[in-house]
């Protein structure tokens, strides 16, 4: 990315519109589920309410549902989807379908794998990702209690170690108060990140969702992300960094955007109102894509 630029994203997961920015396409970066909303884990800050705003493939093919998606003028697809019971996506069958995607229809893939297991990984590194959108994790507490995953800490290294190793894209997002509004683990997932030379860092905060355990959770302060985002940007400095779709609304999200532009951050999903005004006093120029944060068509 280019010193100078900051990058704003509004894929497709929903409408966004601003006075800043009304040029957003929904349909030119495509989220889909391979699970519709079935999730076997029901992580106690989701409980497959995300998926919901996904499309299903409701038992078409994958390379159909793509095949429909790309007449309609899409150019990308976010493939994702529900865990199993080990906190895997079930890609796997549908690899032969992401490879003719990518190849007869031309689109961008992005993936949301969970913890794949070797055989997925080697899988995935045959397909020409874009990249593999991964959360990480650092508290053994937040994976065991949040995510319902009996699982280490380490488990979550060696998903970067493997798919790095078969040549796929690292993508990874780090949860701010994953748990239960705390940062925790924050920090050792950062550190676990910047041993594997990640294509871009995506950072979430904790959005309380209704009808979900966290419902009532209180995210971290503005002043808690922002010290964390300064942190990330020293600890990764030529490294993109994004600030990602999922972040608490109204003024707050301003809030967080600012500090975001102030720490550095090259990316800035969904912007909030004023945020493109704010980068440029800054001396930015910003730049716009219909499409998950870092991609660029």
């Amino acid at each position: 990315m280019t010193s100078g630029e900051i990058h704003f994203y509004a894929p497709g997961l929903k409408r966004y519109r601003t006075s800043e920015y009304a040029g957003q396409d929904p349909g030119r970066f495509v989220s889909v589920s391979v699970t519709g909303t079935s999730c076997a884990l029901q992580c106690d800050h989701c409980q497959s309410r995300v998926l919901e705003g996904m499309i299903p493939t409701n038992g078409k093919g994958l390379f159909e549902l793509a095949g429909e998606l790309a007449a309609r003028g899409a150019r990308g697809l976010l493939v994702s989807g529900g865990c199993d019971k080990r906190g895997r996506v079930p890609l796997l069958r549908h690899v032969p379908d992401l490879r003719r995607i990518r190849s007869e229809l031309g689109l961008t893939i992005r993936v949301h794998p969970g913890l794949p297991d070797e055989e997925t990984a080697a899988a995935l590194g045959e397909v020409d990702l874009d990249g593999a959108m991964l959360d990480i994790i650092g508290a053994a507490e937040t994976i065991r209690e949040v995510y319902h995953l009996e699982a280490g800490v380490e488990e979550y290294e060696a998903v970067l170690a493997r798919l790095a190793r078969h040549g796929v894209p690292l993508v990874p997002h780090i949860i701010l108060g994953l748990h239960y509004g705390r940062l925790l683990g924050e920090w050792r997932a950062l550190e676990m990140i910047a041993r594997h030379r990640p294509k871009f860092l995506v950072l979430v905060i904790l959005m309380p969702l209704y009808g979900t355990a966290m419902a009532g959770a209180t995210p971290p302060s503005a002043e808690e992300i922002g010290g964390f985002f300064d942190h990330a940007r020293a600890a990764l400095p030529n490294t993109p960094i994004m600030l990602g779709c999922a972040r608490p609304i109204g003024p707050t999200k301003a809030e967080i955007d600012r500090r975001a532009v102030d720490a550095g951050l090259n990316g800035i999903a969904y912007p909030a109102e004023g945020i493109v005004a704010y980068a440029e006093s800054r001396g930015l120029t910003p730049r716009f894509h219909d499409a998950c944060c870092g991609v660029n068509w």
